[in-house]
């Protein structure tokens, strides 16, 4: 039996990003964030710049849905950069910084600066920036999704309508 996951156009990709994830984590263990993941940084930054928000003020500011960002949230509150508390109404949780993240706020907008300027330049090593990629796929979904791409070619796949 043939593994299909033995093939993966995208795990290049993810090992690439995620490479730069670890070196930018390493960046923070170097200068004394260890417990930082790269991914919150954002969320850091943009608290530190606009204020506190609600979940879903947050969520819409950084492109997420409100579920991913609940999650995300949680789970940087857990590990005490994020705290909440009750937001304008009951349903909804405002999201504030808590001092560990203010004390480091400036050197994560300084680090997210010199990461675009390292991609800038990454990307003029390479013929085909990866911003551009980003554009151009982005215009291909647009034109058909990846969901209907997939479900196409499942309605052709026996092995789906199979159960």
């Amino acid at each position: 039996m043939h593994d299909p996951t033995e093939e993966s156009r995208w795990r290049p990709v993810f090992r690439v990003l995620s490479g730069i994830d670890d070196e930018i984590a390493r960046v923070y263990a170097e200068n004394g964030i260890p417990d930082l993941k790269p991914t919150w940084a954002m969320e850091i930054i943009r608290l530190h710049v606009r204020g506190p928000m609600t979940i879903a003020e947050l969520a819409r500011s950084v492109e997420r849905t409100h579920s991913a960002m609940s999650q995300k949230v949680a789970a940087m509150r857990a590990a005490g950069w994020l705290e909440t508390s009750p937001g304008p109404d009951a349903r909804s949780k405002k999201v504030s910084l808590t001092p560990k993240a203010e004390r480091i706020a400036a050197k994560l907008a300084a680090e997210w600066r010199a990461t675009e300027a390292s991609i800038t330049e990454l990307e003029a090593e390479i013929p085909y920036p990866l911003t551009r990629v980003a554009d151009d796929i982005a215009a291909a979904l647009a034109r058909q999704s990846f969901h209907d791409r997939i479900a196409e070619k499942l309605a052709r796949d026996p092995a789906w309508a199979d159960g």
